[in-house]
């Protein structure tokens, strides 16, 4: 199994920061791209980043742009969000996800964590 477990949420004032981290263990081959989800009360779950294996040419969500950094260490299987100036419609469950093969025969799967609980206040 593949188990994703991510940290780092909170409440924190609007212009405030946070860092979120994610740790991918268990049975694992290799990890494709890792990235952020968020979902918001009432809303459809959104990605807000995302990082190759390679780690080049994160992509990001216009709304996040320019306050949000996502990195990933490799070595660790662990990906992070820099997140800067908070607002408080970035409030959310962010969630973890990696693409991952468990063999070398296996082909990629999505796999997900539970999720982490940001609140952003005025």
């Amino acid at each position: 199994q593949v188990q994703l477990v991510e940290s780092g949420g909170g409440l924190v004032q609007a212009g405030g920061s946070l860092r979120l981290s994610c740790d991918a263990s268990g049975m694992i081959f290799s990890i494709n791209a890792m990235g952020w989800y968020r979902q918001a009360p009432g809303k459809q779950r959104e990605l807000v980043a995302v990082i190759t294996s390679g780690g080049s040419s994160p992509n990001y969500a216009d709304s996040v742009k320019g306050r949000f950094t996502i990195s990933r260490d490799t070595a660790s299987n662990t990906v992070y969000l820099q997140m800067n100036t908070l607002k408080p419609e970035d409030t959310a469950v962010y969630f973890c996800t990696a693409v991952v093969r468990r063999t070398a025969r296996d082909k990629p799967n999505d796999y997900w964590g539970q999720g982490t609980q940001v609140t952003v206040s005025s």
